[in-house]
Order: C-alpha cells, then structure tokens, then sequence
C-alpha cells in the first residue's frame, strides 16, 4: 500500500467512515464534517501510512483522533460561552427496521451504546459495527489487543445488565414476557 492509492480508495471507504463518524458524533452533519476534516487530514498525510497497515484501520483511526479533538474543543468553547447539549442530538434510526418492535429494540440498543464508557462505546463500534477483527482495533485506536478484548467484554456486559435488569424488574412486578414459564 502507498500514499498514492489511498485517494482511490476513499470513496468506497467513505460510507463506513461516514456511518462510524455518525455513531460517534450523534449528528449528521457533525458527522459529515468529521469525515471531510478526517479525508483531509489523511490526505494530507498519506506518506504516515506504514505499510502492512489497514488503510480501513487507519482511517477509523483518523475518524476518531479527529473526533476527540473536536470533543476537547467543544469543551473550551462550553468553558467560554453557550454550553453543549447532549440530550439534543437524535437518535439514528435503523431504516431497515420493519416493525415498530424492532425500531424500539434499535433504540435501547443505540442507547445502551451511547451511555458506554467512551473507550467501551468506541471498541464497541469499531468491533461490533463496522466489523474490524480484535487486531485492527487494536491498530486503530494504538492500543494492545488485549485492551480491545477488556473493553468489549466490559461494554458487552455492561450493555447485558441493562437489559437485564428490565426483565429482572418485570418478573418482581409480576410481569412476564413471552416465552418466559415460572
């Protein structure tokens, strides 16, 4: 891989940058200039991309430095002037969801997501989303794979409790869901 391919490459990278980008931010059009500034950025820098690197991985990298970035200065700016709501930013809707069901349960699911740990929410999104194995995370986000491993375990279990206490607490209220036979 050289610094030259990579202007060919980025328009198929672009949705999953653009789909990633948007489950960090929360926004569509935060998430459109997260990924112009990450395109540029790696652009810019194309001579930085080692070979035997993703250029996914790396990208997703570039996506979420660039990400973080933005949250450190939004925080300066809270600092100085008008404040930044979280509860403003909507959810995203799975499009494919065919049933109202299925749109509630994409809902809990993004939500139970959003209120991960930042660390936990990004490995969670980079493995369980955009499908990166352990390893590529781990390139990603310049971390060792056992901490890729860690975090999801720790997210994946946090997420299991949330889910879990609901139905513990419909069973104490004497509630059952389908399926369920006491």
């Amino acid at each position: 891989m050289t610094g030259v391919d990579l202007p060919s490459m980025l328009p198929e990278m672009l949705p999953r940058l653009w789909a990633f980008a948007l489950r960090l931010s929360g926004d569509r059009h935060d998430a459109e200039d997260l990924v112009q500034r990450a395109c540029v950025r790696a652009l810019e820098r194309t001579h930085q991309l080692q070979p035997g690197t993703s250029p996914l991985s790396w990208m997703f990298a570039i996506v979420h430095t660039t990400w973080i970035n933005e949250i450190r200065a939004r925080s300066v700016r809270s600092r100085t002037g008008a404040e930044w709501d979280e509860s403003l930013l909507e959810t995203v809707a799975d499009p494919a969801a065919r049933t109202p069901e299925n749109n509630v349960m994409m809902g809990q699911i993004v939500s139970a997501v959003e209120r991960l740990p930042e660390a936990q929410r990004v490995v969670m999104l980079l493995v369980a989303v955009e499908g990166l194995s352990y390893s590529e995370a781990a390139e990603a986000l310049d971390v060792p794979i056992g901490t890729i491993m860690s975090r999801l375990s720790r997210a994946r279990q946090t997420i299991g409790l949330l889910f879990g206490t609901r139905e513990e607490k419909k069973v104490k209220n004497g509630e059952r869901s389908e399926g369920s036979f006491s």
